[in-house]
């Protein structure tokens, strides 16, 4: 009876069924004390580590005394203590091995939210791209497009170059629109890229943002920016270049939009970290803002 509560009172169980058994190997008929070795396996298997090294010296002691006690049927006790031992031995290698099977497990849980968590950021990413695509180079054509007509009618010669521009904006905004939509694929077919692999993957057709794209990104702007850079630029990884051009993608496109004004200042300032700032001279925003802001 004392055996079905092992699993609520390993200790208590292991000394009721130890003090059974004392009495018991007074007896003349060989018994086999299934009882005890149950109640040793719960405490190797079950128990905290206190309880588990407390047991320990009790089993030695009677391990011990069944080999060195004389006995009338002494095999019999040296098999009995071995068994004790080895019912120990089992409890704690189940209980490793139940300890490994969580770890394990935990693991995989953790890499599971990496996974959920990477995804989440990587749809965050394409949405802000997305964002500073269609904002960025869909409200320049649009103002190119309101200014072709005019301009057509006043310099027919500057009104061709307007319609250049408007097509160049357009070509640039596909190119981005391909990068954005290849990693979207890859995604789609178990991978995550940066924009270089997807570029380097489809023979550089894809648009990749670079520092080095910075001065075209300023004169298809349509502002009138000074671009100064402090301190001297040095390699930085693809993510950041890619960053940076965000951000100043996104004010140009602010300061068309917002500040109403046309001269920008640019400045790259080289020191322990790269810092980019942005200033114009125009008003400030109206209450009706977008997710530009939130983005960079």
């Amino acid at each position: 009876m004392p055996v079905w509560w092992r699993r609520r009172a390993p200790m208590v169980v292991a000394v009721v069924v130890g003090a059974a058994m004392s009495v018991m190997v007074t007896w003349e008929k060989p018994f086999l004390p299934f009882g005890p070795l149950l109640a040793v396996y719960t405490i190797a298997d079950l128990s905290p580590t206190w309880k588990r090294l407390a047991a320990i010296p009790v089993i030695v002691a009677a391990v011990g005394s069944s080999l060195v006690l004389p006995r009338e049927n002494d095999e019999t006790f040296r098999l009995v203590g071995t068994a004790f031992v080895a019912a120990y031995a089992l409890g704690t290698s189940v209980r490793a091995s139940r300890s490994r099977a969580a770890e394990l497990a935990e693991r995989a849980r953790r890499r599971e939210q990496e996974h959920i968590a990477a995804a989440a950021e990587e749809r965050t990413r394409i949405a802000r791209d997305m964002h500073d695509i269609i904002t960025h180079s869909v409200g320049l054509m649009v103002v190119q497009a309101e200014a072709g007509p005019v301009v057509a009618r006043s310099d027919p010669d500057e009104a061709e170059a307007v319609f250049d521009a408007i097509a160049d904006t357009g070509r640039g905004a596909l190119a981005e629109l391909r990068g954005v939509l290849a990693a979207l694929r890859t995604q789609g077919e178990g991978g995550g890229p940066a924009w270089g692999h997807a570029g380097e993957r489809l023979g550089g057709l894809l648009f990749q943002p670079r520092l080095a794209n910075l001065p075209a990104l300023l004169e298809r702007s349509g502002l009138d920016v000074v671009s100064t850079t402090v301190g001297t630029p040095r390699p930085v990884a693809a993510s950041i270049e890619a960053a940076v051009y965000r951000i100043v993608q996104e004010a140009l496109t602010n300061v068309r939009k917002h500040a109403g004004t046309r001269a920008v200042r640019l400045t790259l300032t080289w020191w322990e970290s790269l810092t980019v700032e942005i200033a114009d001279d125009g008003r400030g925003p109206g209450e009706d803002g977008g997710y530009g802001l939130a983005g960079m």
